[in-house]
């Protein structure tokens, strides 16, 4: 017997509330919405993470208006949780649960009123008091078992359009579906791009497919490294999702990998006057410059490669001051500083931000591969084996991807050829180089 659907509307990872403190969401979901959805006897369903740009598709649709129950947490007054949340209560009169975390700024005037839960958040940014709301949270979709109606539209406006008959049968497969095609995408990616390109032909229409589904299958080949196919999928897309910030950030990646660089270079450049810069833009904008430079010096072309070398220590630079909780673009500016001729002297005094930045991600929680590998790097441009040491077997216990791994290598390389040139080498750093690259097909 299947159970009924509740829809979760909430941000995702770690979002700061008025005031400046992080909240973890994606801990308040699973320590907290889940397991009290779950002792309700519901099946919990959250929006797709992947799903960016601002843009709501149909599938986020039809889980809005099909999903039996729903509950929306409000902290952070998130733009589309709350677009979101009306569009629910104009197509729902009840079976809607709201909550947010207390102490970190007020509700918006028109939410103030309904009936919320509030929760508490510790000092790591994880909800506090579990064992008292859960249970308060379990009841009230218990409560809205009885049909109790919560939306202030159908509260407020008598006789307002009641949806009945819904077609929740051929929503839940699609539901289903898009579960089945993403753990296959999962196997897909440790056979290799064939085996990925084969998921894709059985979609279908691929701009009729849910947009989760279609992002899995985009980011499942740039982990093959089917940069071509990456490419190649971005025109099959809805416009909306193709249009996307996420979409638009990675289309440039895969061009550059694919060796067109200068339409790299304009798809990246678009979305900065359209969208505004951001530390991902910025950051593979410069991944651009510094493989044109490796590729001018490489042909002997010294002031073309000057000049390009310049052009990605800006381009990485720009990316860490758009957002300098975001240390990948810091680490690769300190990097390049680090293989001018002569090395740039802003390196030294960038290297103790680049490091703080990185030090407060990991005590934040959830660091992941490129944490590491930015701790490794630091290390080794301060010249510090042991911390080197320590940080790479970090590194490699957080890997997930082989391309993860050849990205450091290679940036490892670059230092170690600088080095050698200046006789500056202490001759550890090729052994670190060496464990990544045994990683890459591992």
């Amino acid at each position: 017997m299947t159970k009924p659907l509740c829809f979760v509307l909430m941000p995702f990872g770690q979002k700061p509330a008025t005031g400046g403190k992080m909240i973890d969401f994606d801990a308040v979901y699973h320590n907290l919405i889940e397991p009290a959805i779950q002792a309700a006897d519901l099946e919990p369903i959250r929006a797709d993470e992947e799903v960016a740009g601002g843009i709501i598709h149909k599938p986020m649709f039809e889980r809005l208006i099909l999903c039996e129950y729903a509950v929306a947490d409000l902290t952070t007054a998130n733009a589309n949780v709350f677009y979101e949340l009306g569009l629910r209560h104009a197509v729902r009169p009840s079976s809607t649960i709201l909550l947010f975390a207390k102490n970190t700024g007020q509700l918006p005037f028109d939410v103030a009123p309904l009936r919320s839960i509030p929760y508490e958040i510790s000092a790591d940014g994880k909800p506090g008091n579990i064992a008292a709301i859960a249970p308060i949270l379990t009841e009230r979709f218990q409560e809205a078992r009885q049909h109790m109606t919560d939306s202030p539209v159908y509260q407020l406006v008598e006789g307002f359009p009641d949806i009945q008959r819904l077609k929740t049968d051929v929503f839940r497969d699609r539901v289903a579906y898009s579960e089945q095609v993403k753990k296959r995408l999962a196997e897909a990616r440790k056979q290799g791009l064939d085996a990925v390109r084969a998921i894709e032909h059985s979609l279908g229409t691929i701009a009729d497919t849910e947009s989760g589904v279609v992002i899995d299958l985009f980011l499942s080949y740039r982990a093959v490294k089917g940069w071509q196919a990456m490419i190649e999928l971005v025109p099959k897309m809805s416009p909306p999702l193709a249009n996307t910030v996420m979409v638009q950030e990675q289309l440039g990646l895969a061009l550059n990998r694919a060796g067109h660089g200068e339409d790299a270079e304009k798809v990246l450049r678009d979305v900065i006057e359209k969208r505004g810069s951001s530390s991902e833009t910025y950051g593979i904008l410069g991944r651009v410059y510094k493989d044109r430079w490796e590729a001018a010096a490489q042909k002997g072309e010294a002031f073309r490669a000057e000049g390009l070398l310049e052009s990605a220590i800006d381009a990485y630079l720009k990316g860490f001051e758009a957002d300098w909780r975001d240390a990948y673009p810091g680490i690769n500016a300190v990097t390049l500083m680090e293989l001018a001729e002569p090395p740039d002297p802003r390196c030294k005094d960038l290297l103790p931000v680049v490091a703080y930045a990185v030090e407060r991600r990991i005590a934040a929680g959830k660091p992941d591969y490129w944490d590491y590998a930015t701790q490794l790097e630091l290390a080794v441009l301060a010249k510090d084996a042991s911390a080197a040491r320590k940080a790479l077997a970090k590194a490699l216990a957080a890997l997930r991807e082989g391309w993860e791994a050849e990205t450091t290598a290679r940036n490892l390389r670059l230092i170690i050829e600088a080095r050698k040139r200046r006789g500056e080498l202490a001759g550890w750093e090729p052994e670190i180089e060496v464990s990544l690259i045994h990683h890459v097909n591992s």
